[in-house]
């Protein structure tokens, strides 16, 4: 199930303005910490799968961002009269938005869009045409922090393990059609995905698929400097009996 990569056409070095936002760049503070000097955070192919509008192969409009149900931190279940529930390891996920503006500032009424793949590998909306589960938006606080309940996703053929994600300028923005300010993705440590995959059976093939398949040969995060990879890794902590904990961070220059 390998994603189209001729959807790969944003340079991953490109800043906002490259995408007609007026020259502003998006960057990002590795580690989930602020810093003296932000990083662009790469933009990144959307995949096929996005379930943001968008036409899937069959022709089908497909999008999740039509109402406010969207607007929800736990994404493992399926809503508005679909079904499906995402099994597998509990990850709650905080995720910070930050302006690059007078150095690392919280964004506050951002709005993220956050999608990935199931622990067999699957897609809600297109694998799965009956679920919209592992897929959910919502709004940075104050603090510039947005939260998620998910599951550790698991490692299909043809793609390291991955999470997809796009910024908006707020969550209303998302649900009225605006474009996304930035679509990218989050990478994930393979020491902590090897630990859950080889314990856990939910996660199928994702070991073996793992290991033809780790970080350093994925077409997406292969050609990232040290720099730009470590500021698209979710940090986690924890473990598959007691769940895991995850923290990263994006920037914006604003």
């Amino acid at each position: 199930m390998a994603e189209d990569h001729s959807q790969l056409a944003l340079d991953r070095r490109a800043t906002l303005g490259l995408l007609g936002l007026g020259g502003a760049a998006l960057a990002g503070c590795g580690g989930g910490a602020r810093a003296a000097a932000c990083l662009a955070t790469p933009a990144e192919t959307r995949g096929p799968f996005a379930g943001d509008g968008g036409s899937d192969r069959g022709g089908r409009r497909l999008t999740v961002l039509a109402s406010d149900d969207v607007i929800r931190s736990d994404i493992r279940g399926s809503f508005a009269g679909l079904d499906g529930h995402a099994d597998g390891v509990p990850l709650d996920l905080t995720i910070t938005l930050l302006g690059t503006a007078g150095g690392c500032n919280p964004m506050a009424g951002w709005g993220l869009y956050l999608w990935h793949n199931d622990a067999a590998g699957k897609y809600s909306l297109y694998d799965l045409p009956h679920a919209n589960y592992l897929r959910g938006l919502q709004q940075s606080g104050d603090a510039g922090t947005l939260r998620f309940r998910t599951i550790l996703p698991g490692c299909y053929g043809g793609r390291a393990p991955h999470l997809h994600f796009e910024v908006y300028s707020s969550a209303q923005a998302a649900i009225a059609g605006d474009p996304a300010l930035l679509a990218s993705q989050f990478a994930l440590p393979e020491d902590k995905c090897r630990a859950v995959y080889s314990a856990d059976p939910r996660y199928g093939d994702s070991l073996a698929n793992l290991d033809r398949w780790p970080t350093g040969r994925d077409f997406v995060f292969r050609d990232a400097s040290d720099e730009e990879l470590a500021l698209e890794t979710i940090a986690l902590e924890g473990d598959a009996r007691s769940g895991l904990r995850g923290a990263a961070t994006v920037a914006i220059a604003y």
